[in-house]
């Protein structure tokens, strides 16, 4: 008896002890900061920095390496980010260049005219406007409705619709869109809220499945903004550091109102990404070309390439198009992002300037 009673002492201490473990264990890991998955690396490099500030840099007898990888000297200065280091930047670049000209991820420059009965260019920019509206209300990342609008069009390139479903395509799409990009997407239910009702859950459910059976589960596009972040990098570096911010809130600004116009499905992303910047340029400093050696080889257009699709974001720019479309320019009204819709085009961009590139 006398044994048993030892046995229940020595396995209840043993389980205290266990248990004792566990807690100190629990607590040092919670005196531990959490770090978000995307901020690891910077942590590590603010660490490193920490750790060595009172060491001398040594010297290996190496020369620092001066290539520019894909020809721009900046993106030796943003190195953290793998997708602008210099190492990766031109095979990323080249990559993302080839992807977006495969034609399943591309769609029809003139589907509305050959494949839509029912469906107008207005009737999609009104669509595209109100999507706007819901990403804000969302909160939703800008690559989430720039993926949207990629896969209404490309839908709307295989896939006659009737107008009073074309609401219904964007919910659907912005659903997928949000499960991609999203870390907490908008659940279905909310989608037809947004709607006020208008659809129930199981037919956006339904067409979430006839898009991606369209897209045949192709959803990793490169878009405008995919290209728009590595030229902007690429223009801050010679930019007045005063308008540096500007120069972005903008670029976004006249990015997404290209979304708006029909006219722009033709171009490729990375051309629209390279005008919007061309245009950003001449918006904010008129008397300087807007176009230099660096974008040129960074994005591989020269100015006369971009004439086009800059004339018509332009006209969106100045409201001579989708004048009626207002949710784009409200948006960036808003003082956080500087006001650069209230920004006025100079003068008509010089013929000039499409002619070659500053030195």
């Amino acid at each position: 008896m006398a044994d048993q009673d030892c046995v229940r002492i020595t396995r209840l201490a043993a389980k205290k002890r266990a248990a004792g473990e566990v807690m100190q264990l629990q607590q040092r890991v919670n005196k531990k900061k959490r770090v978000v998955l995307s901020e690891i690396q910077n942590v590590l490099c603010s660490e490193s920095l920490e750790l060595d500030v009172n060491e001398k840099p040594k010297r290996n007898g190496k020369k620092e390496k001066t290539g520019n990888g894909y020809g721009i000297n900046g993106d030796m200065k943003n190195c953290d980010d793998p997708q602008m280091c210099e190492t990766y930047v031109s095979d990323i670049y080249e990559y993302l260049h080839n992807m977006e000209m495969e034609a399943k991820r591309r769609p029809l420059p003139d589907y509305l005219e050959k494949i839509q009965k029912d469906v107008t260019a207005n009737m999609r920019g009104v669509l595209i406007d109100w999507l706007v509206e819901v990403a804000e209300e969302y909160k939703l990342h800008s690559d989430t409705l720039y993926l949207t609008v990629s896969y209404v069009d490309r839908f709307l390139s295989t896939n006659a619709i009737n107008r009073k479903r074309l609401q219904l395509l964007g919910v659907s799409s912005m659903l997928i869109a949000s499960k991609y990009e999203e870390i907490s997407p908008p659940h279905v239910d909310d989608f037809c809220d947004i709607t006020d009702n208008t659809y129930n859950k199981k037919e956006i459910v339904k067409m979430e499945a006839d898009v991606l059976k369209s897209l045949r589960f192709e959803m990793g596009n490169p878009t405008v903004k995919t290209f728009l972040r590595r030229f902007t990098r690429t223009a801050q570096e010679d930019c007045d550091v005063n308008l540096s911010s500007e120069l972005g809130f903008l670029g976004c600004y006249l990015a997404e109102l290209s979304l708006l116009d029909y006219g722009c499905v033709k171009f490729l992303p990375s051309l629209v990404a390279a005008s919007v910047v061309f245009l950003s340029r001449f918006t904010l400093q008129p008397k300087i070309h807007p176009w230099n050696n660096a974008l040129e080889v960074s994005s591989g257009y020269k100015a006369a390439d971009l004439k086009e699709c800059v004339s018509i974001l332009c006209d969106l720019q100045t409201s001579k198009r989708g004048s009626a479309l207002v949710a784009v320019r409200e948006k960036y009204e808003q003082h956080k992002f500087k006001c650069v819709s209230t920004l006025s085009l100079p003068f008509q961009v010089p013929e000039s300037f499409f002619g070659g590139h500053q030195g």
